[in-house]
């Protein structure tokens, strides 16, 4: 599994839409800072997709998505490849028995598959969208995660680079 966090809220960067020729489209914007996060973990191979919305990210987050992956795979010895954030790497994380940590090089995003699953959902639930609150942001989360979650196939396709694939 490749692993990493996202931050989702109210700041909504307006992305590109199609719209009738000649008609400049009006897309709303707002900088509201307010966060909420995203702990994902995607397996290329079989486009399994676990996630788990948590308020932060530090060492106690990432253990408690880490028992989460464990309890949902607990026959599987899991090899989970993540960037080297602080909190990945910290004294207080706790690590269960079937998961391995595995760094990939620093500097290297383009190498996680997660960084290109965070974009398709920010693609396909929050573009060119405002929230009045973090929960109407923390409603569309769920919603757009579950979908994706559901769709293993369209998840390998995303996620299933060849140099992981073909090893």
């Amino acid at each position: 599994m490749f692993q990493d966090e996202a931050r989702f809220g109210r700041i909504n960067p307006p992305r590109r839409c199609w719209s009738p020729r000649g008609i400049r489209p009006a897309v709303c914007s707002q900088f509201v800072r307010e966060y909420t996060y995203v702990y994902g973990a995607v397996s290329p191979s079989d486009g399994k997709l676990d996630t788990l919305i948590l308020p932060m990210v530090n060492a106690d987050a990432m253990s408690i998505f880490l028992r989460e992956i464990s309890n949902r795979y607990p026959k599987e010895q899991i090899l989970m490849f993540l960037d080297s954030a602080s909190w990945h790497k910290a004294n207080e994380l706790i690590i269960p028995n079937n998961i391995d940590l595995i760094p990939l090089p620093p500097y290297s995003p383009q190498l996680n598959p997660m960084e290109n699953m965070w974009e398709e959902i920010r693609e396909k639930g929050f573009k060119n969208k405002m929230f009045l609150s973090l929960d109407s942001v923390e409603d569309q989360l769920m919603e757009t995660l579950r979908s994706m979650e559901a769709n293993t196939k369209k998840n390998a396709s995303i996620a299933g680079f060849n140099w992981i694939i073909n090893i």
